[in-house]
């Protein structure tokens, strides 16, 4: 009796750990993968928005010499900016300068939109990243009560939450709150942005209403997503074995199911990242904010090609680098899977 009960750890003895060396192979090797996406995704990407403005048919002549330029001035600007050679040997040139930090300069002010950007870019980094702590908070504990009382009357109330507000368009959200908070209970400035390096007070009240209406979606996706993932990770035989062990409910729930059940979530989180920043546009307006997403938009509609190829560029770099980050973190939550590619 004794033999056959100690049989199984002899066996579990047996089979060695995952090593250090192990798991570096495969980190590399997940790597490795990644980057023979990620390079070729960026550079058709990057290929694709250069090409776009490059038959476009706009140029730099309208903005340098204005109206009374002749057929022969154009042609001389044009090729003082180098749009006179082939598309591919512009394309080439233009990666090259991105890819050591230089977007160009533009076309209306002759500003180098690498600068231009930066300065735009904290505007909507600043909104976005508090509309993304404000989603994961919210979202993570809605979704943990939804799952963790399924099936009664807080699960059901949680979805029909979520329901509404992933309805509800971040622009209203923000007039509303603007009603509310700006107007009637006057506690929270309406309009306009300063650099948390100059006021980190300021820079908070300034940013929590456009946060919070770029929040929702993110709440309700995280929340019910997350919901999925655990009810789902509760149904697994190793949370049988967990409560035979005796372990307690609170600690199968937040390190075991939680882990296992939080992938959904994360993926959601990868997609809503971009997005946020992406929305912006609509709020900064609102807001009276000169953000990453006007700027853009401002540059569009002035047919300023090189500040919408720069922030084409910046917004490609950034869904990237989130999407390489949230496929660690899930590599992180399952070593499994990690392994396995």
């Amino acid at each position: 009796m004794t033999t056959t009960l100690e049989a199984p750890a002899a066996v579990a003895a047996a089979v060695p750990p995952p090593t250090r060396a192990r798991r570096g192979r495969g980190f590399l090797r997940w790597l490795g993968r990644t980057l023979a996406i990620t390079v070729p995704v960026f550079l058709f990407a990057s290929f694709v928005t250069y090409v776009l403005g490059a038959v476009s048919g706009l140029s730099p002549a309208g903005s340098v010499l204005g109206d009374a330029a002749t057929p022969e001035d154009v042609a001389r600007v044009n090729h003082e900016f180098g749009l006179d050679r082939p598309v591919l040997v512009q394309y080439v040139g233009w990666l090259g300068r991105v890819v050591r930090g230089d977007l160009g300069t533009s076309w209306l002010n002759g500003v180098s939109v690498s600068s231009q950007i930066g300065q735009r870019l904290e505007v909507s980094l600043s909104v976005a990243g508090l509309a993304l702590v404000i989603g994961l908070v919210a979202g993570t504990a809605l979704g943990l009560l939804a799952a963790v009382k399924q099936g009664g009357w807080i699960d059901r109330a949680v979805t029909a939450f979520c329901t509404v507000i992933s309805t509800l368009p971040p622009f209203v959200v923000g007039i509303g709150l603007i009603v509310v908070f700006c107007v009637l209970i006057p506690v929270f400035p309406a309009a306009g942005y300063v650099s948390p390096s100059e006021d980190v007070g300021a820079w908070l009240s300034l940013i929590i209403l456009p946060s919070v209406a770029l929040s929702l979606d993110a709440v309700a996706d995280i929340a019910r997503q997350l919901r999925t993932g655990l009810v789902a990770a509760q149904r697994e035989n190793y949370v049988l074995g967990a409560v035979v062990r005796g372990l307690s409910p609170r600690r199968i729930l937040l390190v075991h199911v939680l882990r296992n059940g939080a992938g959904p979530a994360f993926s959601v989180l990868g997609l809503r990242i971009p997005m946020l920043i992406g929305s912006a546009v609509v709020t900064e307006s609102v807001f009276g904010m000169s953000g990453f997403g006007r700027f853009a938009a401002d540059g569009a509609v002035r047919g300023d090609v090189p500040v919408v190829q720069g922030t084409l560029v910046v917004a490609i770099v950034l869904v990237l680098l989130v999407n390489l980050l949230v496929n660690a973190l899930l590599m992180r939550l399952r070593p499994a899977a990690g392994r396995g590619m």
